[in-house]
């Protein structure tokens, strides 16, 4: 389970550290989300590739989150 308290006990850097990856794990979603379903996108690549980069970025923002989520005080 997520334990609220640990992210009420955090540094200034360690709240920014996590804002800065709840931002990037937005941005991996967008783009993953974005080459599956954008039908004409500007550059030229086959649909099947287009696909699965996009699922393997979202994959990716899913481990990141993971991580994140998961990490523990770097101090202990």
């Amino acid at each position: 389970m997520i334990d609220f308290n640990f992210f009420k006990q955090k540094s200034p850097q360690q709240r920014f550290l996590l804002i800065l990856g709840l931002v990037m794990l937005l941005f991996y979603l967008a783009l993953g989300t974005l080459l599956i379903f954008w039908k004409e996108i500007p550059f030229d690549i086959t649909p099947t590739y287009r696909i699965l980069f996009g699922v393997l970025l979202i994959v990716y923002a899913l481990i990141r989150f993971y991580r994140l989520i998961n990490q523990k005080d770097q101090s202990e």
